[in-house]
């Protein structure tokens, strides 16, 4: 089942000797359940191209569907609601509210909805994500890995259709980097989530599904095989 198709996405900074083509004609899709990893160095695009998928930022050209729906067709209200519903953000900085406690900070986007939680899925998460312990701990009172975790568990709380990890591991020490990939990892396969993270450590790309890379704003897939 496709979740994820991107049509010849492109987008350009700037006119004329500042011109800068950030991303050129990207085209890929997503299975449900499919782990993909993009690689790329600093500047390469591959920022660009996560944020205008999670239409965080708009293209000059080219359409992301998810689920067979047009981002960029809809008006901005509309996008807005549909990816804190449909998308979840994995940052590098965390970027957890510190005033909020583990379990709060996982269930925020279920708040922002007016929704109730449910705790057996709160509970559940709290459980894969070793945080059972910790629910109750402000963000300052976690190591930068539990801060992580929470994220993770923030990002999965809504069941979304596409989670977007921008260098999830990119603060974080080898121990903990390695930790967080076998987090996704399990959530790829425990709860068939789909999943697209950036990263710059091809080291941390030995078990998705699949590895693109782009590079100069071109977009490349070197495939992969589930181990």
């Amino acid at each position: 089942m496709e979740i994820l198709k991107v049509e010849h996405l492109s987008k350009t900074y700037g006119t004329g000797e500042a011109k800068v083509e950030a991303l050129k004609d990207a085209c890929f899709s997503l299975q449900k359940g499919e782990f993909a990893a993009v690689v790329g160095e600093s500047g390469s695009g591959k920022s660009t191209l996560l944020n205008c998928v999670g239409g965080l930022d708009t293209p000059t050209a080219g359409k992301v569907l998810l689920d067979g729906q047009d981002l960029f067709a809809m008006k901005e209200n509309r996008r807005t609601v549909f990816r804190r519903q449909n998308i979840g953000f994995i940052f590098q900085s965390f970027q957890l509210i510190p005033e909020l406690n583990v379990e709060q900070n996982i269930i925020f986007p279920i708040l922002l909805d007016y929704q109730k939680p449910d705790k057996r899925r709160v509970d559940e998460i709290l459980e894969v994500l070793g945080l059972t312990e910790r629910r109750h701990h402000l963000p300052g009172q976690l190591s930068g890995g539990q801060q992580q975790r929470v994220a993770i568990g923030r990002a999965l709380i809504m069941r979304p259709m596409l989670v977007l990890a921008d260098e999830p591991t990119g603060n974080l020490d080898s121990k903990n980097s390695q930790d967080v990939m076998d987090l996704l990892m399990k959530a790829s396969r425990y709860y068939q989530q789909t999943i697209l993270m950036i990263t710059h450590n091809e080291n941390l790309t030995a078990n998705v599904d699949r590895v693109l890379k782009v590079r100069d704003g071109e977009l490349s897939d070197l495939g992969g095989v589930r181990v």
